[in-house]
């Protein structure tokens, strides 16, 4: 079972606009904080910023590499959310399969013919 802890980090991290478009660019591949930063027209230390977040939630590793910071997915901690989505995710399927059955003999029994006694 994943800890509310670890789910609070990523969900957190994922709440924000540029972090969600950062995780999106380093699908495509490692890249430095420059390379993250130059597309929003932020500083360095603002792309800093956000890089830590996802890197205390797990969701991007870095490493220095020269006078560069090498940022990549780390995607350990995007499985633990997935797993916990895919869990909510069955438990409204089975509620909702259930409302189906439900509404669908509803549905049956208002289209049944009148029988003797019952008012129409």
């Amino acid at each position: 079972m994943v800890h509310h802890e670890v789910l609070d980090g990523v969900f957190r991290a994922l709440s924000d606009a540029t972090r969600r478009d950062v995780l999106a660019r380093l699908g495509e591949g490692p890249a430095t904080i420059g390379q993250l930063a130059e597309p929003h027209g932020i500083t360095l230390t603002g792309m800093t910023k956000h890089v830590r977040v996802l890197e205390d939630a797990g969701l991007v590793v870095t490493r220095k590499v020269g006078r560069t910071r090498q940022c990549r997915l780390g995607t350990e901690r995007l499985d633990d959310a997935l797993s916990w989505i895919a869990t909510y995710q069955r438990l409204w399927e089975r509620r909702l399969d259930g409302l189906d059955a439900y509404l669908t003999l509803q549905r049956g029994r208002d289209d049944a013919p009148p029988t003797e006694g019952r008012p129409t």
